[in-house]
């Protein structure tokens, strides 16, 4: 009874706060240090980076061990042997990405494959992360959930992990049941099969848990890319998300294989996704950090019953109109705003916030914006609150990204330095945070997984022998 009082009035508290600080005052701190500290090129009209986002984060060490063998690695050549970090020195890691990152930080749980560390001690660190006040997203290949199906559930009930991001490509070697699989037309069935693990957490946890979906892109695969973006599209109720990563020629990855450009990548989504209403051919205005690093298009998807899908960029390119509506929202300070993983009177009470922060704007420009948005796609805004109540209108949000990591010939030259001066991917290492391609380049990766050993070896001699021990 009383953990039932003690958890209700933690709620009431953050209900309390988020209606008074609807964006974090430390959140706003954080996006002003990155905004100051941006190239003036770069902070432009639709650049996310110090507005919206403090940028994301990665731990270095947790189990740099991965039990697959995929052509396409950037782990160094002997991760296999390193052993991961204990685990006090992973959860301090937490504290310095948290330090950096603010109030529901985007930490990426990520090394070799993470699913390989003792249960026990991976509940305790995405516990640990949530407690802190990040957002985990464990990253994987997914097999270690098809060989342990009580793992993913056991995440999201015991750890309180929310997100979970799953790798599948033809550039992978070791997966139960696939390994002679050279294409991603023989990968679709396993994509069924994540997409349905999914839906089955879902179900047997009560918890809305958000997926996302990677893949390596190389001269090989990139005929395909098209199909699996339709796959994407049709079970985006499982995969909100995906990350299409070109090729980088980084640690162990094999020098005979090829990436793409951004140019070619993009016309191949744009043969699945063009056909909806998205010219992948104009590349929207949002942008995070370096225009060369990523590419990221926030789509709302409006389906009506029996009709085929159509997809709505949030920010249009060449359209001033969507520009404004999007500058007007940070100007009014509402940049950084976050609803993720709020229970419900603390979303209801940070909406009031937000709306009485802003509220002319919001009833005027902003309303007016949103009902031409609904009336683009045929929908009125009655028409839209009746035809979902009724079932007869689905409306999805698809989240398509490309995000172009360097090899090892492009860090040193001007342009990579640009881009490692505006990284938003960062992991921390001797007290800093590192760039990821500036990790991943040139055995960057094995000199952080030493520099990490050598702290822990460091703190161990410090620290006095307990009598008894």
């Amino acid at each position: 009874m009383r953990a039932v009082q003690g958890e209700s009035e933690g709620v009431l508290r953050a209900a309390w706060r988020a209606f008074r600080e609807p964006v974090p005052e430390e959140k706003r701190r954080l996006l002003a240090e990155r905004w100051r500290d941006l190239d003036p090129r770069w902070r432009r009209s639709g650049q996310g980076f110090g507005r919206q986002a403090t940028g994301c984060g990665a731990t270095i060490g947790v189990m740099p061990r991965c039990d697959f063998a995929c052509r396409g690695c950037y782990l160094g050549h002997d991760a296999n042997a390193v052993p991961p970090l204990p685990l006090d020195a992973v959860l301090a890691q937490l504290e310095e990405l948290r330090s950096w990152l603010g109030p529901k930080g985007n930490l990426q749980l990520t090394d070799g494959e993470v699913t390989l560390r003792d249960p026990e001690e991976l509940v305790a660190i995405i516990r640990r992360a949530r407690e802190v006040g990040l957002t985990p997203m464990v990253m994987s290949h997914g097999d270690s959930f098809r060989r342990r199906p009580e793992l993913l559930p056991r995440l999201v009930s015991e750890a309180g992990l929310t997100e979970v991001s799953i790798h599948v490509d033809s550039t992978q070697r070791g997966r139960r049941g696939y390994r002679e699989a050279v294409t991603e037309a023989e990968l679709m069935p396993l994509r069924d099969e994540m997409a349905e693990t999914i839906r089955d957490v879902r179900r047997q946890t009560g918890v809305r848990l958000r997926a996302a979906t990677t893949l390596t892109v190389t001269r090989d695969n990139l005929p395909e890319i098209a199909d699996v973006m339709r796959w994407i599209l049709a079970n985006r109720d499982a995969f909100s998300i995906v990350s299409f990563q070109p090729l980088a020629q980084v640690g162990r990855t094999e020098e005979e294989m090829e990436g793409v450009s951004a140019e070619e990548l993009w016309t191949e989504i744009g043969h699945a996704l063009d056909p909806h209403g998205f010219d992948a051919a104009q590349r929207t205005p949002l942008h995070f950090g370096h225009p060369d690093c990523s590419r990221v298009e926030p789509l709302v998807v409006v389906e009506k019953a029996g009709n085929e899908p159509q997809l709505m960029p949030l920010v249009r390119p060449g359209e001033e109109g969507d520009l404004t509506w999007i500058e007007g929202y940070f100007d009014r300070g509402l940049g950084g705003l976050c609803f993720r993983d709020d229970p419900l009177p603390v979303r209801l009470s940070r909406t009031v916030g937000a709306f009485l922060s802003a509220p002319v704007w919001l009833l005027g420009p902003a309303r007016r914006w949103v009902a031409a948005r609904l009336r683009d796609a045929g929908v009125s805004v009655p028409g839209f609150f009746t035809g979902v109540a009724t079932g007869r209108l689905r409306i999805d949000t698809l989240n398509v990204i490309s995000h172009h990591f360097m090899s090892d010939d492009e860090v040193d030259t001007e342009r990579g330095q640009e881009r490692l001066a505006a990284c938003v991917f960062r992991v921390p290492a001797e007290g800093e945070m590192i760039p990821m391609c500036q990790a991943n380049a040139g055995g960057g990766r094995d000199r952080l997984y030493q520099i990490a050993s050598d702290d822990v070896a460091a703190k161990s001699a410090r620290e006095p022998l307990a009598i008894g021990a």
